[in-house]
């Protein structure tokens, strides 16, 4: 039969005195779905190719799978499995029993799962014709075996646990268990292990609520105008400031689908909620399209002027992240213009002359605090004993250069605001203008402690998020808040 493959032959020796134990893949021995993954996969790699999806869906379903695992270099070894469903199959094969790998994912994949673990006999999958879900997965293993055991996890099993001797159930949420017991006597259960967070919390983590406080920078023009007082501006900037944040979420949602494989091989980011299967990929993929609507939406009502920079900023983070983010040097610079789009974002929302002074300094400043955060991701990878970052164009022999690059950069920032304490704009805004000097030794000090922790291999991989934690960053940002308005008064 096509669709069925044997994987490898059994040693000779006493027949398992039991049925086949046939396994399900999509949800049940991975906790993924291995076709949202490969769709995934697709188009971070062939992005154009997102365009010719609606019509391998006309040539049905096992067509479309085939399509696209066609298309794929599949990677089995980093999806995120269920561990104890994998030791209980592997202890099962041991004694002699036939496992089999039964999946409507297509050939391609399956096998490349069923090769990876090393313990399936053989694989009834979907082929370029027939998609062996449901009903035509029973068939088939009907056909093949007679008599089964079967594990699953959803309720199109229904019709496999039917045809089944014994029922297994694995890695579903409480509900669908509780759904499917009215129906299957189940004989084992495999529940998610450990304590699962709230669906709340792995969507404030997803979308990376935290991350909303970078974009506090598009108030810096209308504060170093000192117009913070005018309502009707700060309204404005209120309602773009929460149109960049949905919009930016939606950057972070879609980054996180597209960068499953990295992530799962990264000591952090392989918690994200999406690389952890911990949130299904469909309701992430799910979500794009409602926070793109919404975030640009509330752009075009503040400004349509601000919501010709939002877009410019989604184009440019879509550009990072389906490939500059791979490409040395070029992804700091990207990090450093996406940084400083969004004071150039605050200043056109509110109609604020934006100062050169200001890009400036910003320049310098977030293109070192970018290569800081690619800095600290090479010193983990180094003592990892990696020879570089998935997913990223540096080599741990780079890390000399980009810390000289990086503190080249700070201090930089700081040479241009201590031109700018001189300069007839500071005389303007600031009557006691000579107080900024202090505004010097502070951002010195800042930048570099930032180096030296990040030097030490002390740095978090996102140096706002570290000077957010970081007590003595605080005392400092404090200190030059009342500088700020000592020389202002």
């Amino acid at each position: 039969m096509t669709g069925v493959y044997l994987e490898q032959e059994r040693a000779s020796g006493p027949a398992f005195p039991g049925p086949v134990l046939c396994v399900d893949l999509d949800g049940t021995l991975c906790r993924s779905d291995t076709l949202i993954e490969a769709i995934l996969l697709l188009i971070k790699r062939r992005p154009l190719c997102l365009f010719l999806l609606p019509f391998w869906v006309f040539g049905g379903k096992a067509r479309f799978k085939a399509e696209i695992a066609a298309r794929v270099r599949f990677d089995a070894d980093m999806l995120p499995y269920n561990d104890e469903l994998v030791e209980w199959l592997r202890a099962e094969h041991a004694k002699g029993r036939r496992v089999v790998l039964a999946s409507g994912a297509n050939e391609r994949i399956a096998r490349a799962v069923a090769t990876h673990h090393g313990f399936f006999d053989a694989v009834v999958s979907s082929d370029d014709v027939t998609n062996r879900t449901g009903t035509a997965k029973a068939a088939a293993l009907k056909s093949s075996f007679g008599e089964f055991d079967y594990v699953g996890n959803d309720h199109v099993d229904l019709p496999v646990w039917a045809a089944s001797r014994e029922a297994v159930l694995a890695s579903c949420s409480e509900k669908t268990e509780a759904s499917l017991s009215k129906s299957i006597a189940f004989a084992r259960v495999f529940r998610p292990q450990g304590r699962q967070a709230s669906r709340l919390k792995l969507w404030v983590k997803a979308l990376r609520l935290h991350q909303w406080v970078k974009n506090t920078l598009m108030f810096v023009p209308l504060v170093l105008a000192h117009q913070l007082s005018d309502m009707d501006k700060l309204a404005t900037l209120a309602l773009g400031f929460m149109a960049f944040n949905i919009a930016a979420s939606s950057v972070y949602v879609l980054n996180d689908l597209l960068d499953l494989s990295a992530d799962r091989r990264h000591p952090r980011k392989r918690r994200r909620p999406f690389a952890a299967a911990d949130l299904p990929l469909a309701q992430g993929v799910a979500v794009l399209p409602f926070l793109f609507l919404a975030g640009f939406g509330l752009a075009l009502y503040a400004s349509p002027a601000f919501a010709c920079v939002l877009a410019g900023y989604y184009v440019l983070t879509l550009a990072y992240s389906f490939d500059l983010k791979r490409r040395a040097l070029l992804d700091v610079f990207t990090l450093a213009s996406l940084y400083t789009i969004r004071i150039i974002a605050g200043a056109v929302a509110t109609d604020v002359e934006l100062s050169p002074w200001l890009l400036g300094f910003s320049i310098f400043l977030f293109l070192s605090l970018g290569v800081v955060k690619r800095v600290a991701e090479i010193a983990s990878s180094r003592q990892r004993g990696a020879g570089g970052i998935p997913g990223r164009g540096y080599q741990t022999d780079d890390l000399a250069i980009l810390q000289t690059l990086g503190v080249a950069a700070g201090y930089a920032s700081v040479v241009v605001l201590s031109l700018y304490v001189s300069a007839p704009e500071a005389r303007l805004l600031y009557p006691h203008h000579q107080l900024l000097w202090l505004f010097a030794p502070l951002m010195l000090y800042w930048v570099s402690r930032v180096w030296l922790i990040t030097h030490r291999g002390e740095m978090h991989d996102d140096p706002i998020i570290f000077a957010l934690k970081d007590p003595a960053s605080r005392i400092i940002a404090v200190l030059a808040a009342i500088v700020l308005v000592l020389a202002a008064i």
